[in-house]
């Protein structure tokens, strides 16, 4: 098997953080390019890395004797400092087209438009409050087991959806990037749900079913409205997968 054809390179992992992150990484941009969708096993390292970051910044936020909502303003501004708000981009835009569109072609142009609509904004806001109500919630109770297990969990579903669902439109981000393998996919899951066992425990098994479930329906949404998955419909994913996951725990925790 040829290097480029290997289920996993450590290369990898860098690809994953200059892709999902704006992180000053070194990355092999001719090994990434060849790499392509065979790095997408690593985005939920990716994902822990920028919840570590953010987690770091509100435990030390608490430790200096802020308030936990104050402590959750933080950790989602670190967030979204982090990733350079992309996956918030691709929430909005998704919102603004798939509903904003009469039909196909003009949703997918929408989608594409840089400026933002009623129905992005509105995205935004709501999950942003979200987020920062439900994080407020479980900084009360804990901290590290909950963000590593949400960075790596919140990051399956773009996986899954790009090896699910064809490419909606003929250039992009993903387009560029391809789509995974089902083995791909297995080895990006496996790693999310054992990253999730160990800092969360078993308390991961309802999580992984939850976001099956809303990604699911997420993907039947983009299915029927546009044809398929872009760039932008993978990081909404990531948005909702995360405000379910924050749900879920509060409901358990």
């Amino acid at each position: 098997m040829a290097k480029d054809d290997a289920l996993a390179v450590p290369s990898d992992i860098a690809a994953a953080l200059g892709l999902l992150t704006r992180l000053p990484v070194r990355v092999d941009t001719g090994r990434a390019i060849a790499r392509g969708a065979r790095a997408a096993w690593a985005w939920p390292i990716a994902g822990v890395v920028v919840n570590a970051l953010a987690a770091a910044a509100a435990g030390l936020a608490l430790w200096t004797g802020l308030s936990a909502s104050v402590a959750a303003l933080v950790l989602v501004a670190v967030q979204i400092t982090v990733t350079g708000a992309m996956h918030e981009d691709g929430l909005a835009d998704s919102l603004d087209g798939l509903w904003g569109g009469w039909d196909r072609a003009r949703r997918l142009a929408i989608m594409k438009d840089s400026q933002i609509g009623t129905y992005g904004v509105l995205a935004l806001l709501l999950t942003i409050l979200l987020r920062w109500t439900l994080w407020t919630a479980l900084l009360a109770v804990t901290l590290w087991p909950v963000a590593l297990t949400a960075g790596a969990l919140s990051r399956l579903p773009m996986v899954a959806l790009a090896w699910a669902l064809p490419h909606a439109r003929d250039n992009g981000l993903s387009r560029a990037v391809g789509r995974p393998a089902a083995t791909t996919l297995t080895l990006a899951g496996s790693i999310a749900f054992v990253i999730g066992v160990i800092t969360l425990g078993w308390s991961t098994l309802p999580l992984v079913l939850a976001v099956a479930l809303v990604t699911g329906i997420w993907g039947l949404i983009v299915k029927t409205r546009i044809g398929g998955q872009t760039g932008d419909i993978l990081g909404a994913s990531q948005q909702i997968a995360e405000v379910v996951i924050l749900l879920t725990l509060t409901l358990l925790i």
